[in-house]
């Protein structure tokens, strides 16, 4: 079932348009990436579904209802710019945000104090907040987020600042909340996060979704033929072998023997000939083929040659 359904979303600014007739379903219980270049409309397309703005057409439905003033209360939003009181104390402000989403305040200091000790930061909680860096206010920010543990959770660029331990730390405990039943979405440009947590993926680019999907099957979708063998024998007597049915495209070799080459078969049907081609020349070890990453996707998705 579909958590959110965005159906033919415009939105204009002046005059320049920001999304254009976008439309996705975002199924519940899943991390859903929304990717693309700057200036996409990402962050438009991630304020229309928090309600903070509206769009010019289209329409929003959350659980199969068009979203209304009280959903708000069942999503938690992390922006891109975090916007942090600096004059106040860390733990108040945390109790104050909380506040905002329905917590009593002794409900919200217990959970935020159990946040704070799983997260390394509770001796900060009687700091001011203009003490802390980048990446402990970030911490701050994700915390006041989930706390009241809303059914859909919205991160802008929430790996931005942070090390690869905190980035690491952060992507656990986005996994184990998927786990419990939230539904994410998160807008980024680092890929390798893509492929390690997201179970679907939409890529807006100037204005317009181009390509939505589960992240394995446009993985597999857009594969361009490519194979690696892992070989014993003589390099040369396989290549010879090769040549005129595929593409040889790289060979390593070992002075141990583990040998690769990677090459490209035009046609589905030659495989099973390559593969004979190759094992009566040399022993052949493994024969895979070489799945390409989100981000050779995002790229010849955006340049127009995907």
């Amino acid at each position: 079932m579909d958590l959110i359904k965005i159906e033919n979303v415009t939105k204009r600014f002046a005059n320049h348009v920001a999304l254009d007739d976008v439309s996705l379903s975002i199924p519940e219980g899943s991390i859903y990436g929304l990717l693309g270049p700057n200036g996409a409309g990402k962050t438009t397309l991630l304020r229309i579904i928090n309600r903070i703005i509206a769009p010019d057409s289209g329409r929003v439905l959350f659980n199969g209802c068009e979203m209304s003033d009280d959903d708000v209360y069942r999503i938690g939003y992390m922006p891109e710019e975090r916007g942090l009181y600096k004059k106040m104390k860390v733990g108040e402000q945390a109790v104050f945000f909380a506040r905002l989403k329905g917590l009593s305040c002794k409900e919200a200091t217990s959970k935020l104090k159990m946040w704070f000790e799983k997260f390394g930061i509770e001796e900060w909680w009687n700091k001011s907040v203009g003490e802390l860096s980048k990446g402990m206010a970030q911490k701050v920010q994700f915390i006041a987020t989930v706390l009241h543990e809303p059914k859909l959770l919205i991160f802008d660029e929430p790996f931005s600042g942070f090390d690869p331990i905190n980035a690491n730390l952060l992507k656990k405990e986005i996994l184990e909340l998927r786990d419990k039943g939230a539904t994410i979405i998160f807008s980024t440009h680092n890929m390798g996060s893509v492929e390690e947590v997201c179970d679907h993926i939409t890529l807006i680019d100037k204005s317009k979704n181009i390509l939505s999907g589960n992240v394995d099957a446009i993985r597999r979708k857009h594969g361009a033929n490519i194979f690696e063998l892992d070989f014993r024998g003589t390099e040369k007597e396989l290549l010879a072998a090769l040549d005129g049915c595929c593409e040889v495209m790289s060979v390593s070799t070992s002075p141990v023997g583990f040998n690769k080459v990677k090459i490209h078969v035009a046609d589905d049907a030659d495989l099973r000939g390559v593969i004979a081609k190759a094992n009566e020349s040399v022993e052949l070890r493994s024969f895979c083929e070489i799945i390409p990453s989100m981000n050779d996707i995002f790229v010849r998705a955006v340049n127009g040659n995907l």
